[in-house]
């Protein structure tokens, strides 16, 4: 072959790297320098491989036009006896006079040069390292969107569980983590949240939930802007995934309703999120410092005559009107345990006759002759401590929020 047509073809060889190169750093997105390295690493191997050692070889890739040579690293010998390491001086010499005992002499070693076995060990350190970063890149993707929600495509059921195509990789909705009685056909969209990301010999194993309070959140947070801009701070959740959340909400803004916001021009906004959960029900309700009027407003949509807290214990007493007892406590217990766990506080609710027959309610209008005998009984008499805050409202309290009323 005549040095004109080899230099032809080692140039074609370099312009199909190169190109190979950037259609695996596009669609695989694996950037170019691991690449390298990966081309490296596989001359090496072969260098092993056909020689039986690469301790004296070296790789020069040119990143820009991925145009590479391979070296051996030879010491100038008066007799050789190892031809991998050492050179003799009358063959060294031809190469350069300059030449003398103890120097070395770079050889370059050409990749043609392998056999087949040195030649597919090559290649297989070459797709191994691009199927080891192909992993980690979707690994990388998804790990950062952990605690977040995503968009997936159901598959199929794997046994109770669902496997969600995700797009770059599969997910796994386990049984723990679906809502009784939600099903799904093949090829549905639906969204989800990603619990964990984690890191497996076969690639990123990905969990997701559907019950997770934060699922709630995400979902607020994409469908109301003033969420996602910082305006309206959601405090609290509390949530029986497929029945029921209570969300609490907060403006940082004076002239933006935190639960108008929320629910939307006709409830378009929070409607939107009620049929993405299969129509659970949501009460969004205002966010307070006070922790009295907080669990005045948790408890909504039951209208509350008076709440006592007591900070320190964080226990609460509240007494509701007879005729809505059984819509504070709800249907089994639903209601008060959901405005207990958003409220971090243990309410024990009675209704008005209840806590009349207990002593635990004081009639304000028949005790007290005045509002100004009340405060001074109460100053004096000293039975609360300061961290204990009452609220009393004969309705519900305003800005409440409800997507049922029952």
């Amino acid at each position: 072959m005549s040095k004109a047509k080899k230099e032809t073809n080692e140039g074609n060889d370099v312009n199909e790297l190169q190109l190979a190169l950037t259609m695996l750093e596009q669609e695989k997105n694996i950037s170019r320098e691991t690449l390298l390295e990966a081309i490296e690493n596989s001359l090496l191997t072969a260098c092993k491989n056909h020689y039986g050692k690469a301790d004296n070889v070296r790789v020069t890739i040119d990143p820009e036009t991925c145009e590479y040579h391979c070296y051996q690293d030879k010491t100038v010998v008066e007799e050789v006896e190892d031809p991998v390491d050492q050179i003799s001086l009358v063959n060294a010499q031809m190469i350069d006079t300059k030449y003398e005992l103890g120097d070395t002499v770079p050889i370059e070693v050409k990749s043609k040069e392998f056999g087949r076995i040195a030649t597919q060990s090559a290649k297989n350190v070459i797709l191994q390292k691009i199927r080891e970063e192909e992993r980690k890149v979707i690994y990388d993707e998804y790990n950062s969107k952990e605690r977040d929600i995503v968009t997936g495509v159901v598959q199929r059921y794997i046994g109770k569980n669902i496997s969600i195509n995700l797009g770059k990789a599969d997910a796994l909705l386990t049984e723990n983590e679906q809502i009784k009685g939600e099903n799904f056909s093949p090829t549905e969209r639906i969204k989800v949240y990603i619990l964990e990301v984690k890191a497996t010999s076969k690639g990123p194993k990905i969990l997701v939930s559907r019950t997770h309070p934060e699922l709630v959140k995400r979902l607020f947070e994409s469908e109301v802007t003033e969420v996602r801009d910082g305006i309206v701070e959601i405090k609290g959740i509390s949530r029986e995934a497929g029945s029921r959340t209570k969300i609490a909400v907060w403006s940082n803004d004076p002239d933006v309703d935190p639960v108008g916001a929320c629910v939307g021009l006709n409830g378009s906004r929070v409607n939107a999120i009620v049929d993405e959960l299969g129509g659970e029900k949501i009460d969004i309700i205002v966010w307070d410092e006070n922790p009295a009027i907080l669990i005045q407003n948790a408890l909504s949509p039951a209208k509350v005559i008076s709440v006592i807290a007591d900070a320190d214990e964080r226990a609460a007493k509240v007494v509701v009107p007879d005729y809505q007892l059984s819509l504070a406590i709800g249907k089994e217990g639903q209601n008060a345990r959901l405005a207990a766990r958003l409220t971090g506080f243990k309410i024990d609710i009675k209704s008005e006759t209840q806590a009349r027959e207990s002593g635990d309610f004081l009639d304000y209008e028949n005790d007290y002759e005045d509002e100004d005998d009340y405060y001074d009984d109460y100053e004096s008499e000293g039975d609360y401590s300061d961290e204990d805050e009452a609220y009393q409202d004969e309705g519900s309290g305003d800005g409440q929020g409800s997507e049922d009323e029952e």
